[in-house]
């Protein structure tokens, strides 16, 4: 019997060490990822018609609403031109940006924070500190007007994006969020999923200078001169256009992914792939965690730590089948990687993404994203508004055609001494006299004031109006507008209420959004906030303690904000009550309440007791506070605190 030949067993078996980010290096190199930028390309220009689209939606919505290009004798041409060369004026009445700042107004008098609610339910006392330590980074980043601006643009283009990160900034180092320009982000064109969970490509291109650029990605002089020959070519659209062009990508778009308009700023594309990779998925019953570990780390982290509890058990006598081993499953990860690319495909960064999320940084909301489709709010009354400033230009193109007193004068009438510009003279002075020799049919000059403009322009015109309020639900009661005469308050109140409720998908959207960016927000508190800090916010105070919250997981929701001068002023009476009441102390009415003179009148309040504690006799309260306090504070409330001090 003849001896088989004994084969290599990874000869005969699939390889189980699956990484793609591994086989795409081996195929181009460490340092150049050209699949990568083709692909960010490709991406980018599959959303031109997004950003043509928002560009259109801009100009309606600031003004210039007679800039479609329309063809006329082979000729492209802005309509505003054509309009002029027909000798009209391209009048409009712009009705889109009164609706944006309603809907904006009705946006920001809701006046909702994102709150934090702790999952385990022993936890729930940590929810108000990391609520407070939130809303101190979202003032820190002035979300308000971000969140506001950003609403401007979601009504416009139907698309927002904003970033967060970690790093400096102004010489700080914190958690921040960026507004990202729609035109220069790009995404994954086969996404289908609302809340964009399907995604698996997306990036933002950036345009920084050449500072920003070497003190970034430079840590070498080699690494500085490398980039300096990269970028003097980068900056070079003929350079650029020749290497691409063979590609089939010419540089012919306003938003051009390779090159920016201004030249002197260097060009970065930030791209974030899924990428796949084959891995352990291990459950330590011991501690009840589930993990994932690398390839090489199995030996490490699993057989010799199930070797090590084995000994243990022996030795405490605990059965075999007792003892907590880590159990581990081999699986195909996917997981987020990054890359900072130049326009060649040289990669000056890349690797796994570091954030404890395991997502990328970007928070995104399309509306509504129907067979993943954007279709903006302001797209839907163009065509109305279009409608009603062609009324207007008609409207105005009649009267100013039309006879405004004509003075008929008979030729045979004219006297002897006056030329027809005398009498026109004469006819128009006040107090004007025309001598004129009667004819034979007696007839007598008369003027001529035809009113040609009752031919139904103005039904028209308020049916339109009619139907751009019907459209967009901003009618009257929202705008703010006085009802008729008689209408009762409750009547106004339900008006408005009903034309909120018109809105209410569109608003809601965008705080489902506002919770998103929050929650990576708390993701990138816990990781980044390594060290004890007091963050005070709107009277509150909280002391955010790494070693107490890094771990807990929270849900977040959008709720009234506790901000506003009226709910300031309701949590003040509420503790005014149980202060009179003898359920609080003074110290704990000053801790939690929002009085003017608190932070002051706290630390006396501490110094006496300091002092107390000594054996010491307090200290009175200094004149200077108790003006502080008479000036800016409820005088009541300066009377019982004086009083609870001579008390005491």
């Amino acid at each position: 019997m003849a001896k088989k030949k004994l084969h290599r067993l990874s000869k005969v078996l699939p390889k189980a060490k699956y990484d793609s980010v591994a086989e795409q290096k081996a195929r181009r190199g460490e340092k150049k990822a050209f699949d990568v930028l083709m692909e960010a390309q490709h991406y980018w220009m599959l959303m031109d018609k997004f950003r043509r689209d928002r560009e259109r939606n801009k100009n309606y919505t600031y003004g210039k609403q007679w800039d479609d290009m329309v063809c006329v004798d082979g000729r492209r041409m802005k309509e505003s031109e054509l309009i002029k060369k027909q000798g009209n004026l391209p009048l409009k009445n712009n009705l889109i940006r009164r609706m944006i700042r309603s809907v904006l107004g009705v946006y920001e008098s809701q006046d909702k924070e994102p709150t934090c609610t702790a999952r385990d339910r022993d936890e729930q006392k940590f929810g108000e500190t990391m609520s407070t330590v939130l809303q101190y980074n979202m003032a820190r980043n002035r979300m308000r007007k971000v969140n506001a601006r950003s609403m401007e643009e979601f009504l416009i283009s139907g698309f927002v994006v904003h970033r967060k990160w970690h790093g400096w900034r102004n010489n700080t180092l914190d958690c921040w969020t960026d507004y990202v320009q729609p035109n220069n982000f790009f995404i994954d064109p086969n996404m289908r999923d609302f809340r964009g969970w399907d995604v698996s490509c997306l990036g933002e291109i950036h345009d920084i200078t050449y500072g920003e650029l070497i003190s970034k990605y430079a840590h070498s002089p080699e690494e500085e001169r490398r980039l300096r020959e990269i970028y003097n070519h980068a900056s070079n659209r003929n350079v650029v256009g020749i290497a691409y062009q063979r590609f089939g990508f010419p540089l012919n778009n306003r938003y051009d992914f390779l090159v920016p308009e201004d030249t002197s700023l260097c060009r970065v594309i930030e791209v974030w792939r899924k990428e796949s990779k084959a891995r352990y998925r291990c459950h330590d019953p011991n501690s009840g965690d589930i993990f994932k570990i690398e390839l090489e780390d199995y030996q490490e982290e699993v057989v010799k730590v199930n070797e090590e509890r084995r000994r243990e058990g022996a030795a405490l006598g605990i059965p075999e089948e007792e003892i907590p081993l880590i159990k581990a499953e081999w699986f195909i990860d996917s997981y987020w990687y990054y890359y900072f690319l130049t326009p060649f495909g040289d990669v000056l960064d890349e690797g796994e993404t570091p954030y404890e999320h395991k997502e990328h940084p970007y928070v995104f909301a399309a509306y509504p994203f129907i067979d993943g489709e954007i279709h903006s709010f302001v797209a839907d009354v163009i065509d109305q508004q279009r409608y009603v400033n062609r009324l207007i230009m008609l409207y105005d193109f009649i009267m100013k055609t039309s006879a405004k007193g004509v003075l008929l004068f008979p030729e045979d009438a004219l006297p002897d001494h006056m030329s027809m510009d005398d009498i026109a003279d004469e006819w128009a002075r006040a107090d004007g006299i025309i001598v004129f020799k009667p004819n034979k049919s007696a007839t007598i000059p008369k003027q001529i004031a035809n009113n040609c403009t009752q031919i139904g322009i103005s039904e028209l015109l308020n049916m339109q109006l009619k139907f751009f309020e019907d459209i967009s639900g901003v009618n009257g009661a929202i705008q703010g507008k006085p009802g008729f005469s008689g209408m009762s308050a409750s009547l106004y109140s339900q008006q408005t209420q009903n034309a909120t409720t018109s809105l209410l998908d569109l608003l809601e959207t965008f705080s489902d959004f506002v919770k998103e960016g929050a929650y990576k927000d708390v993701k990138n508190i816990q990781q980044y906030y390594d060290d004890k800090r007091t963050c005070n916010i709107a009277g509150k105070e909280a002391i955010y303690d790494p070693s107490k919250l890094s771990d807990i997981e929270f849900d977040l929701s959008i709720t009234e904000s506790t901000a506003t001068p009226t709910y300031r002023a309701m949590q003040n009476d509420f503790l005014m009550k149980i202060f009179e009441m003898g359920q609080i102390t003074l110290q704990q009415l000053l801790e939690h309440g929002d009085f003017p003179f608190a932070d002051g009148l706290l630390q006396s309040v501490k110094s006496q007791q300091e002092q107390l504690e000594r054996g010491e006799t307090p200290d009175n309260i200094s004149p200077e506070l108790l003006r502080q306090a008479q000036a800016g504070a409820d005088m009541n409330a300066v009377r019982q605190a004086q009083a609870m001090f001579n008390a005491a």
